[in-house]
C-alpha cells in the first residue's frame, strides 16, 4: 500500500496556482500509486530521498524513504510514504531544493 500525503500548505498553493488545472496535478501525484520509482532524484537527506515531479513550469517536491525503494520492488512494497512538501518555478528551484535538505539534515540530527 502506498500512501500519498499533500501538505495542507501545498495543497493551498496547489488551488491557488492552477485552480480548474489543480485536479490534473493531483492525477499526476496520484500516478505514483502506481509507478513509486517515478520523478527525478535530486539528492538524498537524512535517510530520505528527495524527488520531483513537473507539471508545465512548476516542480513538486515529495519525500520517500529511499531504502524502500532500493530494498523492494514495487510489487513487493507493503507500505510507502511519499509525502509532498514544496512546489516552485524553474527561476527559485535550488533554493527551494536546498531549504528542503537543510529540514530533512535538521531532522536527522535530532
Amino acid at each position: 500500500m502506498i500512501r500519498i500525503i499533500i501538505l495542507n500548505s501545498l495543497r493551498d498553493e496547489i488551488w491557488k496556482t492552477f485552480k480548474r488545472d489543480s485536479m490534473k496535478v493531483y492525477a499526476l501525484i496520484a500516478t505514483l500509486e502506481r509507478n513509486p520509482n517515478r520523478g527525478k532524484v535530486l539528492g538524498h537527506a537524512g535517510g530520505m530521498s528527495l524527488r520531483e515531479l513537473r507539471y508545465k513550469g512548476y516542480r513538486f517536491y515529495f519525500i520517500v524513504d529511499g531504502h524502500k525503494l532500493i530494498l523492494f520492488n514495487a510489487g513487493k512494497i507493503r507500505e510507502l510514504l511519499i509525502r509532498f512538501i514544496k512546489m516552485s518555478k524553474k527561476d527559485n528551484q535550488q533554493s527551494t531544493i536546498d531549504e528542503i535538505k537543510r529540514m530533512l539534515e535538521f531532522t536527522e540530527k535530532e
